[in-house]
C-alpha cells in the first residue's frame, strides 16, 4: 500500500511521522520524505511542493512488472479511465505506473519502481478523467 500526504512544514512532519512510526525516513530530501514500513506494510510519503495540505493520493506498489500489469488489467475491467506511464521519473524514483480516479475522485497510483533518480520529478501533466496528475502528485 502507498499513501502520499502533502504537508506545509516538512521538518515538523518528519519529526511527527518518525515518532509515530518509531523509524526515520528511508528517503529524506529537502522537499520529500518516505518511510518503507513493514508493520503495517506501507510506502508512506510526504512532500512539500506547494500542493494543498492533506491526502494527495493513494497507491498500490507492485513487486514486479507482471504484478503491475495484472493491476492494470483489473483497473481496465473496473470501467474507469486508466492512464499508463512507462519509465516515469517522480518522487526520486523511476517507475512504470497506472493512474486512475476512484468514484469519489481520489487519485490512485499503481506502480512498480525500477530505479532511483536524483530529482523529485520531471514528467509532464497527464489527464486522468477530469483531473490532472503530474509525477506522484495529482493536481
Amino acid at each position: 500500500m502507498h499513501v502520499h500526504v502533502s504537508v506545509t512544514d516538512l521538518p515538523q512532519s518528519v519529526r511527527f511521522y518518525s515518532a509515530l512510526f518509531a523509524a526515520q525516513p528511508s528517503v529524506l530530501k529537502d522537499d520529500y520524505a518516505k518511510w518503507m514500513l513493514d508493520d503495517p506494510r506501507v510506502n508512506f510519503a510526504i512532500s512539500h511542493r506547494g500542493a494543498k495540505a492533506g491526502l494527495d493520493h493513494l497507491g498500490i506498489q507492485a513487486e514486479n512488472g507482471a504484478e503491475l500489469e495484472e493491476i492494470g488489467s483489473r483497473l481496465a475491467q473496473a470501467d474507469v479511465s486508466v492512464l499508463p506511464q512507462k519509465a516515469a521519473s517522480c518522487c526520486y524514483a523511476k517507475s512504470d505506473k497506472y493512474w486512475t480516479l476512484d468514484p469519489q475522485g481520489v487519485a490512485w497510483e499503481s506502480f512498480h519502481t525500477l530505479d532511483s533518480v536524483p530529482v523529485y520529478g520531471s514528467d509532464t501533466r497527464v489527464q486522468t478523467g477530469e483531473r490532472k496528475a503530474a509525477c506522484c502528485s495529482p493536481a
